[in-house]
């Protein structure tokens, strides 16, 4: 026994990607657990924005969805959906975006919109966009946190919802996308980061105890492994102590 379950690491990977003071844009779920838990760690000024409208905002417990009144009670300001868009999203003003992903491609492009080849008729049809694809283009960096399976790492996904880097080289110049796209995909084995020449995903870091081969079983498409692969530090007693703090907070619904 470890002391830490695989989502707790992930959890911790994810909050330790992120740096005080940056502009986050948050999802709900695992991505909103560890933006929450660096703030209430090493990152105490890192502004949560959240796609609802609430901006700075500083939850004391973890908002069960973006329109959850936690975020405005707590927010330094709430605007409009469409100013987070037009106004702080699309001219490059967030730092960060965080991401989950039904499916991701070797080249990191997310499908969250339907699973099979037939769009019009899928064998499942998921929740879709939201605001994914405007996140993924312009923030100035990505983070992806998802569990990782065949079924979810796939050679090419059935959908592209939100671009990573498209076919390769240049595919995100060519479609005028003014971020940087996907830097970290965090998942409960380890951490992939893209080549910066093929921008195909590569294996850079794994948990204690997983290996390359493990990770490698659970991905559609053969991975590379980085020369130098790190071993990523357990999360530390006071990390856990404050996720798991967080974690008990959620409220059932009022």
């Amino acid at each position: 026994m470890n002391g830490y379950s695989a989502d707790e690491i992930m959890t911790v990977t994810a909050a330790r990607a992120l740096r005080d003071g940056m502009t986050c844009f948050v999802g709900i779920d695992l991505p909103s657990a560890a933006a929450n838990l660096a703030r209430a760690t090493h990152a105490p000024n890192l502004v949560l924005i959240y796609e609802s409208g609430t901006i700075g905002a500083k939850p004391g417990s973890l908002p069960l969805s973006i329109g959850d009144d936690v975020l405005a009670e707590t927010a330094d300001t709430v605007v409009s959906v469409p100013e987070i868009f037009n106004y702080w999203l699309q001219p490059g003003r967030i730092d960060v975006g965080f991401l989950g992903a039904a499916q991701i491609d070797k080249f990191a492009n997310i499908n969250t919109t339907v699973i099979g080849a037939d769009y019009a008729e899928p064998k499942v049809r998921l929740p879709g966009a939201g605001g994914a694809p405007e996140i993924a283009a312009c923030c100035k960096e990505v983070i992806v946190i998802a569990r990782q399976s065949r079924r979810k790492f796939v050679e090419r996904v059935d959908f592209i919802t939100s671009v990573g880097f498209g076919d390769g080289p240049g595919s995100r110049e060519y479609l005028g996308l003014t971020g940087a796209g996907p830097r970290r995909v965090i998942t409960d084995l380890g951490v992939l980061e893209p080549d910066p020449e093929s921008c195909e995903l590569v294996l850079t870091a794994v948990y204690p105890g997983v290996s390359a081969a493990e990770v490698s079983e659970r991905t559609g498409w053969d991975l590379r492994v980085a020369a130098g692969l790190e071993e990523v530090a357990p999360p530390g007693p006071d990390e856990l102590a404050v996720l798991r703090g967080l974690l008990a907070t959620m409220r059932a619904g009022d």
